[in-house]
């Protein structure tokens, strides 16, 4: 009994200490597996996800048109917002940064998820008969929003790709409060998508 607790704790001290070793690999790669993403490639419209308060989003979105990869950009936009859709505020925020106002068409809607969102916006894509859609979300959300918009819609091609977030990177978000509230944040979320939550 005594050498059975003995093998314990020196398996748990081996443990502590290849944790203390490795953590930093350890918590990149947990960072690392929320990133899911490709390079842009020609699409039928870009779709940039709701979510995104600093603007990084749409920017991205925008700068895919302009570089030529799509013609326009459908901005989802929930409601909810100090009485304003969210793609009221985005559009004129990209806007005011250099980017023409024919880029963006608004979608309204009241979606309160990303399972929410696909749906909606899978109807949406096919009343503008688009097959290959650019889907630009933030980086740490990348592969979550990939699968559940593939599921949604397995006859159309989605490309995921990524726009930077200012706290979330995959190899330091445990360096800042707001980059650890993001990764506890997504991956809560992925964990409730596995268990079909």
């Amino acid at each position: 009994m005594k050498r059975r607790f003995a093998y314990f704790w020196l398996a748990l001290a081996s443990l502590v200490v290849l944790a203390a070793i490795f953590h930093a690999a350890i918590l990149n790669g947990l960072g690392s597996y929320l990133v899911q993403s490709g390079p842009p490639q020609r699409a039928d419209v870009v779709i940039v996800l709701a979510g995104d308060s600093l603007g990084n989003r749409i920017l991205k979105a925008a700068e895919l048109v302009r570089q030529g990869y799509a013609p326009r950009v459908l901005v989802s936009g929930p409601g909810g917002f100090y009485g304003h859709h969210e793609s009221e505020l985005a559009i004129p925020f990209a806007v005011k940064a250099g980017y023409q106002e024919s880029y963006f068409v608004p979608f309204e809607n009241q979606a309160q998820s990303t399972m929410e969102e696909a749906k909606v916006t899978v109807s949406e894509l096919r009343k503008m008969k688009a097959k290959r859609i650019l889907l630009v979300t933030s980086d740490y959300h990348t592969r979550r929003a990939g699968k559940i918009f593939r599921a949604a819609a397995p006859d159309l091609t989605f490309i995921v790709v990524a726009s930077p977030d200012f706290y979330f990177s995959s190899q330091s978000w445990w360096l800042n409060r707001e980059g650890r509230k993001t990764f506890v944040t997504e991956w809560m979320k992925t964990v409730a998508e596995w268990m079909n939550l």
